[in-house]
């Protein structure tokens, strides 16, 4: 959620900043329409209470004189018949507010570059060198059928479209990579390992910005009267971990890691990536999240991003580092830099993280705050997540580049003590 301030003070060029980077509209007069009506309703209510208060008095006064209170409680409850409407009325226009600040995206930092879609991202770095194949390649779905490994009939029968059955070595295969990235992210970066809930409750949803205007794009359960929500990423559950608390100085950065299944109904997908297993409607990751000073957030970014960058090159894969323009960043990103791996089978470099600062954004939506020392107040936390790195597209990607021409597969090294020494897939 933007600073309140943003929307009160410099509410004209907010809407501009928003439409130019976001393609956004902003009811400029909408917005200040329900903020007069606030204001005059609110002053209204404190009118009220001092006359309730007042009169309330007053009825004590006269009592303690032996003087005639009649017309003054008629007084009170008049006044008070007066109030519990406009405090209804009041209710009803902060709730409006808050709906549509809630749907307001983040704005982005000066440094990133304006844009509509992925063809204004800027490439920043590459590392690595694609490997050159002196044999027909094949993609991840033949190589999985070849290896007896990936069974997508099986994942339809028991499911439908974009589940996927793994077993045998390739199971084994993508277990390893998980348990790789844990114990690179806990042992040598920092992190500390949690198990969350795979299913969530609506506060948690709106508190990451998945709710109310992703909805459409989430798994939910309802079990009696209460909706919960299969979590489409653990930056739900480790995001709001801090939800509704304030933070000891002493305590922060803050840094969670969690491997975990996520769901996503790919509502926006529009039918791309249908084959194989690069977008699906049920797989793992390896999550980081922090949650730090508003003072550390950029360099706590940079630091995510190497990070998951470090498991990319120690599985030896290339890829790509890019900072996303304006329009291709997500709903609370303030600054995204994605990784894309190089796939073989496609000839292309596809994302398999994404690493954002949220700033405050989150924090303010969860009331997660920290205790600033220098002046003693609670203040909104800035909140950062990526991956580290998903788990089924490092899958693919070790596949297609490690192939051989007899369609077997090598197991990178660093995953041969994760594999019980096994060196060759096939």
């Amino acid at each position: 959620m933007l600073d309140p301030t943003l929307l009160r003070a410099q509410l004209v060029d907010t809407a501009e900043l928003l439409k130019a980077s976001r393609n956004f509209d902003l009811d400029v007069d909408a917005l200040n329409e329900l903020e007069a009506q606030r204001k005059q309703i609110q002053a209204r209510t404190q009118e009220l209470q001092n006359l309730r208060n007042t009169r309330s008095k007053a009825i004590g006064i006269a009592k303690g004189k032996g003087e005639d209170g009649l017309q003054l409680m008629a007084d009170v409850v008049a006044i008070a018949d007066e109030l519990a409407v406009s405090e209804v009325q009041l209710q009803s226009v902060r709730e409006q507010l808050e709906e549509i600040a809630q749907r307001i995206p983040n704005l982005p930092q000066a440094c990133v570059p304006l844009g509509a879609s992925e063809a204004q991202n800027l490439e920043i770095s590459r590392w690595g060198v694609p490997r050159q194949f002196e044999f027909d390649v094949l993609d991840h779905v033949e190589l999985g059928a070849r290896l007896g490994g990936l069974d997508f009939d099986a994942g339809a029968k028991l499911s439908g479209s974009r589940f996927t059955v793994l077993s045998g070595e390739v199971a084994s295969l993508h277990r390893a990579l998980a348990q790789f990235m844990l114990d690179l992210h806990t042992r040598e970066h920092g992190y500390r390992e949690c198990n969350v809930p795979l299913i969530v409750n609506a506060v948690s949803m709106l508190g990451t910005g998945q709710l109310p205007k992703f909805e459409d794009d989430l798994f939910a359960t309802e079990v009696g009267e209460q909706k919960r929500y299969l979590i489409p990423t653990a930056e739900v559950p480790l995001t709001n971990l801090v939800r509704d608390c304030i933070v000891d100085d002493a305590a922060l950065p803050m840094k969670f890691t969690a491997h975990s299944l996520c769901f996503r109904a790919e509502a926006g997908s529009h039918g791309r990536d249908t084959r194989g297993m690069i977008r699906q409607h049920q797989f793992e990751k390896v999550e980081l999240v922090a949650i730090c000073r508003p003072v550390e957030s950029e360099a706590l970014h940079e630091a995510m991003v190497r990070h998951a960058e470090i498991v990319l090159e120690r599985l030896e894969l290339p890829y790509r580092r890019v900072l996303l323009c304006s329009g291709d960043m997500g709903f609370t990103a303030s600054k995204t830099f994605d990784l894309e791996v190089w796939l073989p089978g496609q000839n292309s470099y596809r994302e398999i993280s994404s690493v954002s600062n949220c700033e405050s954004f989150q924090a303010r939506r969860m009331q997660a705050r920290w205790r600033n020392p220098d002046t003693g107040k609670p203040e909104p936390l800035h909140t950062l997540n990526g991956s580290g790195v998903a788990v089924g597209r490092a899958l693919i990607a070790v596949l297609e580049n490690y192939q051989q021409a007899d369609g077997s597969v090598t197991v990178p090294a660093v995953l041969q003590p994760y594999m019980g020494g096994l060196q060759r897939l096939g």
